[in-house]
């Protein structure tokens, strides 16, 4: 088929509260490494209310061009307005790939648009790479309960979709001052014509913890025994200051509550420390945690996938090795402390 009008890479440009979501920046890091092996441009199409101020931002963050509706209808997320604009602009330009964070509005819109378009769509992306030549998007995503990964391609629809998960992707370094094209789009969409209607948003607080916001993770699995075998690795976080974190296993035995969950079927994380205590290292888990600024393993068996990836990996008992690390980590700050105390008096 000839897809020779269809051009570009498109980013879907998440905003919340004139906040721009960190997966649409990442997605940005991504597209421009796509958009230079295809030699064309870096797109970004950003949806709301008062958001055209948003745009120099994503500029820096490496788009060229972005397609901004800024309209009261677009104040809050509904599918259908959105969807109504993503199809406009896309009808219009003709994008050859168009990409969403694997969010809750992300995940939604990407669906809505590839029933109408239609097109394919590949959910809950972790690798994207395209080919120089043909302009097939190479998705890749854990298949078959983790156990391979499968590149799915879209060889008779355009453009290429894929939704991809947050904090897989790098964002790029911005550069200050960066410029490209705001191009203003409106389209004649009444209030009227939009079925659902926001009537109040709740903003509720919970003392959940946020383990993909979180700086330490102490992460256990399955090799710990039992849910009382767990609670050492709450002991554990507790003296670091770290968050507790899950393999899928743990979760389904009902040992600690979903929210704890790292991997494919949980979060993906980027601490900057992450320990895998009693964690085999399936795929399944791996790719929720594999960029990770240092992982440090600890398991009895000394052939466990884990230590392929991990940087530092020690081969012994977790209920013999984490008292250890607690009482020395406890010492370190506690010399920390009199140091600082000294220094204080001097």
């Amino acid at each position: 088929m000839d897809f020779s009008e269809y051009k570009g890479i498109w980013v879907f440009i998440e905003e919340n509260d004139k906040v721009i979501a960190p997966v649409s920046l990442e997605l940005l890091g991504a597209g421009k490494q796509l958009a230079e092996k295809r030699g064309c441009e870096l797109a970004g199409i950003l949806i709301g209310h008062d958001v055209k101020s948003l745009a120099p931002k994503l500029f820096e963050y490496g788009a060229d061009i972005v397609y901004v509706y800024d309209q009261p209808i677009f104040k809050d997320y509904r599918t259908e307005s959105f969807m109504k604009a993503v199809l406009e602009c896309s009808n219009k330009y003709k994008p050859e790939i168009l990409l969403y964070g694997a969010t809750s509005k992300g995940k939604d819109l990407a669906s809505a648009v590839a029933t109408d378009l239609p097109t394919g769509l590949t959910a809950d992306t972790t690798v994207l790479d395209v080919e120089e030549d043909t302009g097939l998007l190479l998705a890749s995503r854990p298949a078959f309960g983790g156990n391979i990964m499968a590149t799915i391609l879209c060889k008779k629809y355009r453009p290429q979709m894929a939704t991809v998960r947050p904090k897989v992707m790098k964002a790029l370094s911005p550069n200050p001052g960066a410029e490209g094209i705001v191009i203003e789009e409106e389209i004649d969409l009444k209030e009227e014509d939009i079925r659902t209607k926001v009537l109040e948003i709740v903003r509720a607080t919970t003392k959940k913890v946020r383990i993909d916001e979180a700086d330490i993770i102490v992460a256990g699995g399955k090799g710990l025994g039992s849910r009382e075998g767990f609670e050492i690795i709450k002991t554990f976080a507790d003296s670091i200051g770290a968050a507790v974190g899950a393999s899928r296993d743990v979760v389904e035995a009902g040992w600690v509550e979903h929210h704890h969950q790292v991997g494919q079927t949980g979060l993906t994380v980027t601490p900057k420390i992450y320990f895998a205590i009693g964690i085999s290292g399936a795929i399944q888990h791996i790719v929720g945690m594999q960029n990770s600024g240092l992982i440090i393993a600890i398991n009895k068996d000394p052939d466990a996938p884990i230590f392929q990836s991990c940087h530092y990996g020690i081969v012994g008992d977790a209920f013999e090795i984490i008292p250890l690390l607690i009482q020395q980590f406890q010492e370190s700050f506690s010399l920390k402390e009199e140091n600082h105390d000294h220094a204080g008096k001097i």
